[in-house]
């Protein structure tokens, strides 16, 4: 009995053993056929005129995709330098505006409050605060409305009698209906006759 137990026992191992081996073997053979496809098909991609002619072209698309590419990025670089320079200068132009603004506002509220000031001086100090903010109001809404009317940026400068509006510079150069069409604005906003107006355009 214990014979046959011992017997029974070594065959099974035996059987594993076969198993294993066959797997591994039927294995190898899979991953060798697959090497040999795979060298096979690169030989052939190697002689093969057709795909030598094909990579050809592909390889001239992409180097004309690319020089186009390169192109139209430093097209896109130089405008938008144009535009970031641009922007700067109106941001610089506006930072200046209200510098200055902020500077004759002190002035004007100090004499507003100046003890020793009669009532005249302290009369018109408040009158030209009062002033100055509806210039700085006007200057604002005439901006909004100019951008809001497609131009990429503007910068108003009013004064007592006459404004002087700066504008992004055009494509093709402001017209004739440009400046009309900014004139017009101004005009309602302002109440300025055309000759007291000056429009410019940004270099």
């Amino acid at each position: 009995m214990n014979l046959w137990k011992r017997n029974a026992i070594a065959a099974a191992i035996v059987l594993f053993v076969c198993g294993a081996v066959y797997l591994n073997w039927s294995y190898s053979q899979d991953t060798a056929a697959g090497k040999n496809l795979g060298e096979a098909a690169l030989v052939g991609s190697q002689n093969d005129p057709l795909l030598e002619k094909q990579k050809e072209g592909a390889a001239a698309e992409e180097g004309a995709a690319g020089e186009e590419g390169a192109q139209t990025e430093e097209g896109a670089a130089a405008q938008e330098g144009a535009d970031a320079e641009s922007g700067t200068y109106f941001s610089t132009a506006r930072l200046n505006r209200q510098q200055a603004r902020d500077n004759a506002l002190s002035l004007l509220q100090e004499a507003a409050e100046d003890e020793k000031a009669d009532q005249s001086s302290v009369d018109q100090a408040n009158a030209a605060i009062q002033t100055m903010a509806d210039y700085t109001m006007t200057e604002a809404q005439i901006e909004n409305l100019i951008t809001a009317k497609g131009y990429t940026d503007c910068v108003a400068f009013l004064g007592e009698d006459s404004i002087s509006v700066v504008v992004s510079a055009m494509e093709n150069g402001m017209t004739d209906a440009d400046a009309a069409r900014i004139g017009e604005i101004v005009m309602e906003q302002t109440g300025l006759k055309a000759d007291q107006i000056k429009i410019i355009e940004a270099e």
